[in-house]
Order: structure tokens, then C-alpha cells, then sequence
């Protein structure tokens, strides 16, 4: 059984976190006279000069209006990356534990096993790219304190079977984080719903794809309200800017724009796999539930060098494995789509 007192660190679970400002007054004054800051103001239009909400209310309440999860469920961090490292900071204690990881996938979670000095157990993907069970099974030990799934995954593009990610969520005593950040171009439901069933659930999500913030650098993580106070114990006290807050906040207001990009560059997918079938050498386009699509060719080296020359960067996947030969490629707008199709007629 999940018991979340078994898998926190000891130093986190009796850390007295950093009390700000603004962490000791909550609320709206004439004068602010606690936090050193310069009364003067700065020299943008904008007003800067005073820090901002450490947990980021506003935000977290829209986001609560429109994901269906109580705000004390949220976590915002300076990208999705921030979470990952947080989860490591707080449940691996480095040299013991270990966490699981599921290759071909998402980069940083190796990078932040190895930042925080701890073990990388690696349990490839099938052939289909679906979880190996039983490999995963027989790599937790009793140091494994979570176990990472991309879904939709990157760079595959294709969505993780459910039931198998719940056999894993029913199954394991430590946290499955399962990181949903194409979530939006997906015919999967996220997992956030299941939040009240499981209590080793951690969904991490973005606004840097569907909603266009990358930017801005905000990451979201939805997890019970304990693992969600562990999180905000670890981060520093201003992690998200005034300006990321306000713009996000701006952008959260505009659902409809969002929604018609996503349909757009749902067609736009469909169409850019129809037309990349027509070339000898495409050897095959994996399914995607994602803003972009991994393609088998038969030579991705060359192939990628031409397109540089021509001024379309795609990502070179053929060095990772379980994706040799592929190249893994962002559906654009309509102008850029036919652009990169024009480009490979000439390499044909």
C-alpha cells in the first residue's frame, strides 16, 4: 500500500520551508513595506517592482475552472522540469533509491536522476512502444520510489495503453508520474480525473504546446493535496514570475483560440502524414496523439542535413533508441507544413 510518510525523504518531510513576504501576509494593502522591494516602481510600463504571489492563486483558480481540480491540487513550476526535479529532491534520497524510466522517452528524467545522483533503471518500450510489464515489474525493488510515463509519449507520438498504466498505479507503493504534456491533442482523457483514486498520482502538464507558452516557462503538476504541499515546501519561494503569472492568466481567458488551434493542427497532422507517404523514402509514420509526428526514413542523417540546408530544422532521432532511422517532426502552420513537403520533393 501507498504511504507517502514511507517515501519522502526524511530532511524534506522536516524541512521548514522559506517564509516570504509574501507567504506571511495574503491579501490586498494600500503600503507594502515587508519585502525590501523598490517603492519607486521600475522602469517598465508594467509594475514589476513588487513580488510576486508565491503560490500563484489567480492562475491556479482558472486552471481549477477549467481542469476540473480543486486549486489545493495544483503545483506551477518554471516548466514541467521544475516538478521533475522537485520529485527527485524530495522522494530519492541520492546513492539509495532509484527511480524507473521507460526509453524511448521525454530526456530530462534521466538528466535529473543524474543531477540528483540517483539510479537510472531503464526498461525499454515494446516494438508498438507499450509499457513492458513485466520487465517494469521485475526492475522495482524496494529503493524504486517512481516510475516515469510519457503519454502521449515523446518522441513517439502515441499514447500509453490505460489499463496498463493502471495495473502499474495499483501495483506500486512509490509515485507514478505520468507526464500528459500533449495531453491536449490527444483522443485519451487525461489522467487528472483519477486524482481521488490514487494516491501515488502525479500528472504533470505544460502550457508551452497546446496553449503556445513556452516562453513563458509554466508547468503544472496535479497530485493529492499532500504530495502538492511537499512540492510547495522544496520550490523556492518565487518561482513563477509576475509577467508568467499575467500572461498566463491572460491566456487561460482565451480557451476558444486554443481550441481552434488544436483542431488545426489536428488537420494539419493528418494531412502532413497523407503527403509524407508519397516519398520511397518514408518507410513508415508511427501513430501519433501528439503536435508532431516520428518518422521512420531511410537515411534521417542525410535527410536531416538537407532540410537544415534548406532551412527547416526538424529533430534527429536516430541516435536514440528504438527510433533509428527517424526523424521526429512538429506539425507547423499550413505555409510551413508545405514548405518542409516542397523541401523533400527536392530530396526525392
Amino acid at each position: 500500500m501507498f504511504d507517502l510518510n514511507k517515501i519522502i525523504r526524511p530532511n524534506i518531510k522536516n524541512l521548514k520551508p522559506y517564509s516570504s513576504a509574501r507567504d506571511e501576509f495574503k491579501g490586498e494593502a494600500s503600503v507594502y513595506l515587508d519585502a525590501n522591494e523598490n517603492a519607486f516602481g521600475s522602469p517598465l510600463p508594467q509594475a514589476f517592482h513588487r513580488y510576486p504571489d508565491p503560490l500563484q492563486y489567480k492562475v491556479k483558480m482558472r486552471l481549477s475552472e477549467i481542469k476540473g481540480v480543486p486549486a489545493r491540487n495544483i503545483f506551477l513550476g518554471n516548466g514541467s522540469d521544475e516538478a521533475i526535479d522537485i520529485l527527485f529532491r524530495s522522494f530519492c534520497n541520492p546513492g539509495v533509491d532509484n527511480v524507473i524510466i521507460v526509453p524511448p522517452t521525454y530526456g530530462m528524467y534521466e538528466v535529473s536522476a543524474n543531477i540528483n545522483d540517483v539510479q537510472l533503471k531503464k526498461v525499454n518500450l515494446t516494438d508498438e512502444y507499450q509499457l513492458n510489464l513485466e520487465g517494469i515489474a521485475e526492475a522495482i525493488d524496494k529503493n524504486t520510489k517512481l516510475i516515469f510515463i510519457c503519454s502521449p509519449n515523446n518522441p513517439t507520438g502515441n499514447s500509453i495503453n490505460r489499463e496498463d498504466i493502471e495495473t502499474i498505479l495499483a501495483n506500486f507503493n512509490g509515485i507514478v508520474v505520468i507526464d500528459e504534456a500533449y495531453i491536449n491533442y490527444s483522443r485519451q482523457k487525461s489522467f487528472i480525473q483519477e486524482l481521488t483514486e490514487y494516491a501515488n498520482l502525479v500528472v504533470l502538464q505544460t502550457l508551452s504546446k497546446a496553449w503556445g507558452l513556452a516562453g513563458l516557462r509554466v508547468g503544472m503538476a496535479f497530485a493529492s493535496e499532500e504530495i502538492i504541499e511537499v512540492f510547495n515546501r522544496v520550490k523556492p519561494p518565487y518561482n513563477i514570475n509576475e509577467a508568467s503569472q499575467t500572461l498566463a492568466l491572460e491566456a487561460l481567458n482565451n480557451t476558444e483560440q486554443v481550441n481552434a488551434w488544436i483542431k488545426e493542427t489536428l488537420k494539419e497532422r493528418d494531412h502532413l502524414v497523407l503527403s509524407l507517404k508519397n516519398f520511397d523514402f518514408v518507410l513508415d509514420i508511427y501513430p501519433s496523439d501528439a503536435n508532431f509526428i516520428l518518422v521512420k526514413t531511410t537515411d534521417a542523417n542525410k535527410i536531416y542535413e538537407f532540410l537544415v540546408n534548406q532551412g527547416i530544422i526538424v529533430r534527429n532521432r536516430n541516435k536514440v533508441e528504438l527510433c533509428e532511422g527517424c526523424l521526429r517532426i512538429t506539425v507547423g502552420t499550413p505555409l510551413e507544413n508545405e514548405m518542409l513537403i516542397n523541401s523533400l520533393k527536392a530530396y526525392n
